[in-house]
């Protein structure tokens, strides 16, 4: 089942690249542009379970702020995403419980790292990935295809995962070794191509992960 995911942002341009973005990374975005009609929304009796809010500060009706605590009443966690940068604002938005605070302009990628580490400390059951007839446990860092365990090194395993987590994303190679190794790796960055190669022979992923010219892969799930 797909994550749920509420896109309370006033801006049509930014909701809507948000909510593409989430959709192709695999969860379900319900936009939302007005404070009051997320308040609205809140209090109805047939309202679907959320899994996360995206929560802009600046909204037409009720602010950020004012819906903070209705979203943190019915355990809906909740990052900002504002353009509102003060350190001020910031403070009111983490102390009034919002898990993450992401200040415009911010990079997609980034949003949907931050997004899937909020998601990952309230998942209640032990997440499973599936590409065709490979299942990534990351709880047991352990990998199968067709009910067989491969073997995987750790950096081999760590680079699936990102990718498997973002699928139909083009992620390039320096934003994967940021993933994998951090901001000070000072190797090549063609060391992911090695890792890349490992992982299509393993797993019989020649189509599945695809090279992306003059960025870095892609793993394709439909």
């Amino acid at each position: 089942m797909k994550e749920k995911i509420l896109v309370i942002e006033d801006s049509a341009a930014i909701n809507e690249l948000i909510c593409i973005n989430l959709e192709t990374a695999g969860y379900e975005p319900l936009p939302f542009w007005d404070g009051d009609a997320v308040s609205a929304w809140l209090h109805d009796e047939k309202r679907r379970w959320i899994d996360l809010a995206l929560l802009d500060v600046m909204l037409p009706g009720k602010d950020g702020f004012a819906l903070l605590p209705m979203l943190r009443a019915l355990e809906i966690p909740v990052i900002f995403l504002t353009a509102k940068g003060d350190l001020n604002s910031k403070i009111h938005g983490l102390k009034d419980g919002a898990e993450d605070y992401i200040v415009k302009p911010f990079e997609m990628l980034e949003l949907l790292v931050r997004v899937e580490k909020v998601l990952a400390r309230y998942r209640k059951e032990a997440e499973v990935f599936v590409v065709r007839d490979v299942e990534i446990f990351p709880e047991e860092r352990r990998v199968t295809k067709a009910g067989r365990e491969i073997p995987l090194k750790p950096m081999e395993f760590d680079c699936l995962l990102q990718l498997v987590k973002y699928k139909n994303i083009a992620l390039g190679r320096e934003q994967l070794i940021n993933a994998l190794w951090g901001v000070d790796f000072d190797g090549e960055t063609r060391t992911i191509d090695v890792h890349i190669a490992r992982l299509r022979k393993k797993l019989d992923f020649q189509d599945v992960i695809q090279t992306v010219p003059r960025i870095g892969y892609r793993l394709n799930s439909q």
